[in-house]
C-alpha cells in the first residue's frame, strides 16, 4: 500500500503557492511508494462533508508553477481549532475540531501533512504537532514577516508589482505636478514599502517600524517643489502610523476572520498632509490585492520549488514539527516554535533603511 502526504495551503493567496505544490508532487513521484493529495481550501477540505480532496500527480501539476494563486484553494477564516458554528440564537461561535480532523486524516490513510502558510498557519501546525500529527511547514507570506527565514516566496513578486506601480505613478505625478501616495500591503512590517520605495525612487517612505512626524513629511515634499512646480511620490505601508498615533484599521465583521482589516492609511495620510499645511494637488492609489495575484517572478518560482522539494524530503527523513526555511545560501529546517517565535520587523538601523536615507528618501522621522 502506498503512503500518502497531504498538502494544504492556508491564509492569504500568494504568488508561488502552485510552484510549491508542483515541487512536492514531482519530488514525491520519484518515490514509488508515495502519493500526494491536496485538501481544498486549507484544512476545510478534510472537515467538510463530504471531503473535498484533489489527487495530485505529474499531469495535474504540469505547468502550474507559472500560475498565481493555488489550485487547491485557500482560506484565512476559521480553521480546525476555531471552526465557525452558528448558535441557535443566530450568533456565531467556534468549535475545536482538531481531534476530529486527525481522525479523518487517519481514515484517509494520510501519513504526513505539509502545511503551506504564514505565521497563523504555522501556529496551527505547531498545535497539531503537539497532538502527535506528522506535519511539516512551508513558510508563505508576501509580507516577509517570518523571522526564521531570510525570505518567503511571494515577497519579491509583491515588491515587483509595487515597484512597477511607483514607476507608473512617477510619470503621471510629473505631468500634473502632483503628490501621489501609494499604499502597499505588509500588515505590521514595512518590507514591501521599503524595498519598492528604494527600487522605484520614491521620495517618502512610511513604514510601521518608524512612526512618522507629519511636519517632517510636509517639509520633504515642499523641497520637491519650486514655484508650484514639481512632484513627489510617497510609498506608505498599510500599517504605518504617526508618532503618538495608531495604525488605521477596522474590525472585521466576517465570520471566522480574526485579523483586523488594515487599509485606508493613504486617504488618512492625505488628510493629515492637508491639515499640516500642504497645499499641492494630491491623489492616492491603493495597490491592494494586485500585489498578491498574477504570475510569480523567477526568484519566487525558484525559492518555492526549493521549499517544496525540501519539504517532501523532510517527510522522508521524519523531520516532523519543523518548517522549511531559507538561510542564505541553504535551504534548512527550523522547529515550529522557533519559526513563529519572533515577528520579522524592519530594523530602523538596518543597512537598507540607511540606504534609503542615503539616497534622500524621507522616512518620516
Amino acid at each position: 500500500m502506498k503512503k500518502r502526504v497531504l498538502i494544504a495551503t492556508g491564509g492569504g493567496d500568494c504568488p508561488g503557492l502552485n510552484a510549491v505544490i508542483r515541487a512536492i508532487t514531482l519530488r514525491a513521484s520519484q518515490e514509488k511508494n508515495w502519493e500526494v493529495i491536496g485538501s481544498i481550501n486549507a484544512f476545510d477540505g478534510i472537515l467538510n462533508e463530504p471531503n473535498e480532496i484533489l489527487v495530485l500527480d505529474d499531469k495535474k501539476v504540469g505547468g502550474i508553477h507559472i500560475r498565481g494563486g493555488t489550485i487547491i484553494g485557500t482560506t484565512n477564516k476559521g480553521g480546525p481549532f476555531a471552526w465557525p458554528i452558528k448558535n441557535p440564537d443566530g450568533t456565531w461561535g467556534s468549535a475545536d475540531r482538531s481531534d476530529e480532523m486527525i481522525r479523518r486524516l487517519q481514515f484517509l490513510g494520510v501519513d504526513a501533512v505539509i502545511n503551506i502558510g504564514g505565521d497563523g498557519s504555522q501556529s496551527i501546525s505547531q498545535r497539531f504537532y503537539e497532538k502527535g500529527l506528522n506535519i511539516i511547514g512551508v513558510p508563505k507570506t508576501i509580507d516577509n514577516d517570518l523571522s526564521a527565514t531570510d525570505f518567503t516566496f511571494g515577497f519579491q513578486t509583491a515588491v515587483q508589482e509595487a515597484t512597477t506601480a511607483v514607476d507608473k505613478l512617477v510619470t503621471t505625478a510629473a505631468s500634473h505636478n502632483r503628490v501621489l501616495i501609494l499604499e502597499v500591503m505588509g500588515r505590521y512590517a514595512g518590507w514591501i514599502a521599503l524595498h519598492s520605495a528604494v527600487a522605484g525612487g520614491a521620495h517618502v517612505c512610511l513604514i510601521p517600524e518608524i512612526p512618522y512626524d507629519i511636519t517632517k513629511v510636509v517639509e520633504r515634499i515642499y523641497q520637491r517643489f519650486d514655484k508650484g512646480r514639481g512632484f513627489a511620490i510617497i510609498v506608505v505601508a498599510e500599517g504605518a502610523k504617526p508618532k503618538e498615533g495608531d495604525m488605521y484599521y477596522e474590525e472585521s465583521s466576517e465570520t471566522g476572520y480574526k485579523n483586523v482589516r488594515l487599509g485606508g492609511v493613504a486617504t488618512k495620510l492625505m488628510k493629515e498632509l492637508k491639515e499640516g499645511g500642504l497645499q499641492t494637488d494630491m491623489r492616492e492609489t491603493v495597490l491592494g490585492h494586485l500585489q498578491r495575484g498574477g504570475t510569480p517572478i523567477a526568484y519566487d518560482r525558484v525559492l518555492a520549488t526549493q521549499f517544496g522539494v525540501r519539504a517532501f524530503e523532510m517527510v522522508l527523513e521524519g523531520k516532523f514539527g519543523q518548517m522549511v526555511a531559507y538561510r542564505h545560501p541553504n535551504i534548512v529546517s527550523v522547529p515550529f516554535n522557533e519559526a513563529i517565535a519572533h515577528y520579522n520587523f524592519v530594523d530602523p538601523s538596518s543597512d537598507l533603511v540607511k540606504t534609503a536615507r542615503g539616497v534622500g528618501i524621507c522616512m518620516g522621522d
